[in-house]
């Protein structure tokens, strides 16, 4: 075995330890919260919008994805078919750092809209946190970047002492997702047998 290899594996026992780390310091009492958000937008049959820029967005799509197959009415931000929130929609806002303009900026204005804001971060004292109706928080990056563009953050190759950018915040975000669409199945007494019938047969 190279070094090359045990580097790799070391990076990803690091990885998996801190996503473990994660599950123990994540707030049971902000979890329990936003499932019932989501259960109680899906029982009104109201919208819900997904928002993420970069790598935290495509853990937002797939997201989105689940909760289409759990059949809720969802919608991902930026989609040429996504219909305007209204009052009681609810709009799922993903920024590690808690200042991602794009996040922010479309989170201000479903808030201007009636729709209630539930915040994925890291910062329980960020811009997007402040708009939130309510928050779970995720650990990932140890401090705010300078630059609150994502943008501005790629160019500049703002990261964390482990992982570049925000890798540890995506990962911990993913299992996190997945999981709660575990939870999310078990709550509205869905099977896999259920979601198969709304997966894409077009592939």
């Amino acid at each position: 075995m190279s070094s090359k290899d045990c580097l790799v594996k070391c990076f990803m026992r690091e990885m998996a330890n801190y996503v473990l780390y994660a599950s123990k310091i994540i707030s049971d009492e902000e979890v329990e919260h936003a499932i019932s958000m989501l259960i109680e937008t899906n029982r009104e049959g109201k919208k819900i919008m997904v928002v993420g820029a970069g790598r935290s967005g495509l853990a937002g799509r797939a997201f989105a994805m689940r909760l289409m197959h759990l059949g809720f009415n969802v919608y991902v931000f930026g989609e040429t078919i996504t219909p305007a929130l209204g009052q009681g929609d609810l709009i799922i806002s993903i920024s590690g750092s808690g200042t991602t303009r794009l996040v922010v900026t479309s989170a201000t204005a479903a808030k201007e809209m009636g729709a209630r804001i539930l915040a994925i971060t890291s910062h329980r004292d960020s811009p997007l946190a402040r708009l939130s109706d309510h928050m779970v928080i995720i650990p990932g990056r140890t401090k705010l970047a300078a630059e609150d563009d994502y943008v501005i953050r790629q160019i500049l190759g703002a990261h964390e002492p482990l992982a570049p950018l925000g890798t540890l915040f995506e990962i911990t975000l993913n299992i996190f997702l997945d999981s709660l669409v575990a939870e999310l199945m078990q709550r509205l007494g869905e099977t896999e047998k259920d979601l198969r019938k709304r997966h894409a047969t077009i592939e």
